[in-house]
């Protein structure tokens, strides 16, 4: 009789196919909806830990490194689509109302 290569345990009846995959909002949690003179925003705050790209902050045009925590941004009258989305540092967003854009430094 042949023998089986398939595990025969599976956790809590997840199909093993799907066991590295997770949803692209997972352990990120809600987005906050923001107000502010500029206008409404959905925030969600990204922990270091979930950080694994490198990313620039439009507030000072710095980079973001994976494993820094930081906020993903994007307007709240649209759905928000990938270009809608910024990557800021948590501090460059909390000042933006007192500084203008940064010049792009190429």
């Amino acid at each position: 009789m042949p023998r089986r290569h398939r595990p025969r345990s599976r956790r809590s009846g997840s199909d093993t196919r799907d066991a590295g995959r997770q949803p692209l909002s997972a352990g990120l949690g809600w987005p906050e909806r923001e107000s502010a003179p500029d206008g409404e925003w959905l925030v969600r705050r990204v922990p270091g830990s979930r950080a694994t790209k490198f990313y620039r902050c439009p507030g000072c045009d710095h980079e973001i490194v994976p494993g820094t925590a930081h906020v993903v941004t994007w307007p709240a009258e649209e759905w928000g689509s990938v270009a809608d989305r910024r990557h800021w540092h948590s501090h460059c967003w909390a000042a933006r109302g007192r500084r203008g854009p940064t010049a792009r430094r190429w």
